[in-house]
């Protein structure tokens, strides 16, 4: 049986997966702005995780993807 806390992290990842290929596939169809919005929101979701299971490359590459992505956002 998995603990709570290995449940969470479960679906927070596959959570942060789904989010941001949904993300990839608005880019892919030129969605403009849901893309940046659901690709912003994969990158939270994968800094969270990330820093639950104290992987320090997730939290520093979703950290700058969530700049490059903010920034997207503010010249849309």
């Amino acid at each position: 049986m998995l603990s709570k806390q290995t449940d969470i992290n479960f679906y927070l990842k596959w959570c942060a997966c789904a989010v941001t290929l949904a993300g990839a596939l608005c880019t892919s169809l030129r969605i403009d702005p849901v893309n940046i919005y659901l690709l912003n929101l994969g990158a939270i979701l994968y800094l969270c995780w990330g820093y639950r299971i104290r992987e320090w490359n997730l939290v520093a590459i979703n950290t700058g993807l969530l700049i490059i992505y903010l920034y997207g956002l503010y010249l849309s």
